[in-house]
């Protein structure tokens, strides 16, 4: 009856049941607040407290929706979108849908490979690259699963394996610290290699949901991409110049001033002083952006409240302490255990670099006791924070890939995106991550 596993395992049946992400976080946490003891007042208490660490990313893409659609209405992306299609042709062959989806798969996952390190911009690159390229995508017939996980490989096996940027953050100042400072002895240079196998899993996972479980053709609706943006037939320069100046300026900004919102709305300003968006539809852009991006930040906000929650309840330090009586002395019993329980706390938070302060203090300990070496610790306690991260409906992995391939509503969060790269990534990463621990 631990409280973790209840509110977890109710907010994923829920998902999958169709019911609302937001409904089913906000019904979830109530119950797992319960369960762990606390009465309807905490519960209460605890999520709304912790609505408001959600707030600043709910904001963020807002902006960010707003600052999409003035792209959009500037013409660089039709642009960019034709060009993309007479590079090919203009037709739909098997041979240059091959070349085409070749091309596309490479350059979103070498973008969002680069949002975690060369250009830190996290998930922000998404709903600005991915919408405009729908169109081509559904010319070509492309299943929108296989690019949800091309992104989320980008950004998950990115900072779990470089540690620059955002891998910088998760495997340097976080994990190595929280190893250490639990008495492991760790050298920051092992953490590549030890994480090494199992974002080898996950690579894996992509080659099989590209080439295997999403390589038939899959049919969307044109009518709908183009009624949630509409292309433009002529362009004009002044208005590309002024796209490629917000478009810089916007990212300058976001890196200079670490603040998404402050480079989208600087982005905004300038469409709208160029003459790209008129001053009376500032309004309508704003709204329209507001809307693409509103049941993403809605999730946000319920998802800090669900982890609060979590976290109020001590189910987390209950579980994690729970390994040790249920194990005895088999060591890849305790291996498996640890991923598992990592897979549901990570799930429950919706963040992996959240999750490793509070299972290092147990997971460290007990693999000392079981013998395991430093480098299949790090793998351990690695593996186990970053469990879940790609295949919860709460996780940024998750989200950041749906809301630009959701832009027209052909697209559900869950069965589109949560399972897909559950399926290819959590699964790989449990056995990977244990092999890992077990050979190293």
């Amino acid at each position: 009856m631990n409280a973790v596993v209840i509110a977890v395992s109710l907010m994923l049946i829920l998902s999958l049941l169709r019911i609302n992400v937001v409904i089913s976080l906000t019904l979830s946490a109530i119950v797992g607040g319960l369960v762990g003891g606390l009465s309807i007042e905490e519960t209460i208490s605890a999520f709304n407290g912790g609505l408001g660490g959600g707030a600043t990313i709910a904001l963020s893409y807002a902006m960010l929706g707003a600052f999409a659609v003035a792209i959009s209405r500037s013409g660089i992306t039709d642009l960019l979108a034709q060009k993309v299609i007479n590079t090919f042709g203009g037709t739909t062959t098997s041979n240059n849908t091959f070349w085409f989806k070749t091309v596309l798969f490479s350059a979103i996952l070498l973008v969002s490979i680069s949002s975690q390190n060369l250009v830190p911009v996290h998930i922000a690159f998404i709903p600005i690259l991915i919408p405009p390229l729908l169109h081509v995508m559904a010319q070509f017939n492309i299943d929108r699963r296989a690019v949800a996980c091309v992104i989320t490989l980008g950004l998950t096996a990115t900072y779990m394996l470089l540690p620059v940027g955002f891998g910088g953050i998760f495997l340097n100042n976080i994990l190595l610290a929280n190893l250490t400072s639990n008495g492991l002895t760790a050298e920051a240079s092992d953490l590549p290699l030890a994480m090494a196998l199992p974002v080898a899993g996950m690579v894996l996972g992509l080659l099989v949901a590209l080439f295997v479980s999403y390589r038939k053709p899959r049919e969307y609706s044109l009518e709908k991409i183009l009624a949630a943006e509409p292309e433009n037939k002529t362009f004009k320069p002044g208005h590309i110049g002024v796209a490629l100046v917000a478009i810089v300026t916007a990212l300058t900004l976001q890196l200079y001033a670490d603040s998404i919102i402050l480079g989208a709305l600087a982005g905004f300003t300038i469409f709208t002083l160029g003459g790209v968006i008129r001053f009376k539809e500032t309004q309508d852009a704003f709204t329209q952006g507001v809307r693409m991006m509103a049941m993403i930040g809605f999730i946000m906000i319920a998802a800090a409240g669900f982890a609060a929650v979590i976290k109020a309840t001590s189910g987390v330090e209950t579980l994690v302490s729970s390994i040790g009586s249920m194990i005895g002395e088999n060591k890849g019993l305790a291996a498996m255990l640890m991923l598992i329980v990592g897979l549901l706390i990570t799930m429950g938070i919706g963040s992996s670099f959240s999750t490793i302060p509070i299972i290092a203090t147990i997971y460290v300990p007990l693999c000392i006791q079981f013998g395991f070496s430093p480098m299949a610790t790090m793998a351990l306690v690695g593996t186990a924070a970053a469990l879940g991260d790609a295949g919860s409906p709460a996780s940024d992995s998750t989200l950041g890939p749906t809301s630009g391939l959701n832009a027209d509503g052909q697209h559900d969060h869950i069965w589109d995106t949560v399972v897909p790269t559950f399926i290819h990534y959590n699964i790989p990463l449990l056995i990977f991550g244990w092999i890992a621990a077990m050979v190293l």
